[in-house]
Formats: structure tokens, C-alpha cells, sequence
């Protein structure tokens, strides 16, 4: 990719492509194997919806929407514990559309992935506590 920002390319293309770093948004997306497909948003997002957005820090992240606020957001990664408020429709670059797997896209409206979603996130105290206790356990064999 060239020097262009995500917001150039989103403008001049209309959609961007590209595979993320991280693991913040995993089971949904798996760092360096799945190609996301981000669009200009169409308006205000929505709950469990996946803004591509931009912290003032200039650091461009992908998190899950899990509460719309009436002048921001609260936003959460699928494979964190601590949620980020105070991100505006200002720091919004794009909102992603689908995910691309071993060739096959699988969109972000399908009934599907809409269930998972919000299993996923409807489970969010029961999977806070094992996240927690994981990461107890994995100081705790460090420290052997």
C-alpha cells in the first residue's frame, strides 16, 4: 500500500481492502489471515456495528460498537475486557462490510453472522470472567 491514508483511499475507491494486525476482534477476524472490507459509513453506526475509526493519537483501530450514545460511542474489542468511550462520528473513517476467508466473503448483515454477534457480545460477562481468570493463570505460570 502507498503512503495514502485510509481516509484517501476510502474517498478515492470507495471501499478499502486490506488485512489487519491485531488480535483485539478475534474469533471474528484472525490477524494476517482474513481481508477486511471497510465502507464509507451511511450515517450514525449502530450497535454492533464495526467502525473503522482513527484515536486522536493518529492510531487507526477496528472495534465493535456496543452502546450508541447520543454524542459518541462505546466501543469494545471482541477479544478485550476494557471498553473506549469518546469516539465521535469525527474519528469514524469507515465501517467494515464483510470479511474475506479462505476466498469466500461473509457479510456483516447475513442473519448468521448478526446471531453470532449477538451471542457474542450477550455473553460478554461470562466470557469477561474466564478472559480474567486466563490471564491470572498465564502470570501465575510465568512466574514458575
Amino acid at each position: 500500500m502507498s503512503n495514502s491514508s485510509f481516509e484517501e483511499l476510502l474517498e478515492k475507491e470507495g471501499r478499502l481492502i486490506y488485512s489487519n494486525v491485531g488480535d483485539s476482534m478475534r474469533p471474528l477476524i484472525r490477524q494476517g489471515r482474513d481481508l477486511l472490507v471497510i465502507e464509507r459509513p451511511s450515517g450514525r453506526l449502530k450497535k454492533y456495528d464495526v467502525p473503522l475509526y482513527r484515536r486522536d493519537s493518529g492510531q487507526y483501530v477496528l472495534h465493535r460498537v456496543v452502546k450508541v450514545r447520543e454524542n459518541d460511542y462505546v466501543l469494545r474489542g471482541d477479544n478485550r475486557l476494557h471498553r473506549e468511550t469518546g469516539i465521535t462520528d469525527r474519528h469514524v473513517v469507515g465501517v467494515l462490510t464483510a470479511v474475506i476467508r479462505d476466498g469466500k466473503e461473509l457479510s456483516m448483515s447475513g442473519f448468521g453472522y448478526r446471531l453470532r454477534v449477538r451471542l457474542w457480545c450477550g455473553f460478554y460477562p461470562l466470557r469477561a470472567v474466564v478472559l480474567k481468570g486466563i490471564r491470572v493463570l498465564k502470570r501465575k505460570m510465568r512466574k514458575k
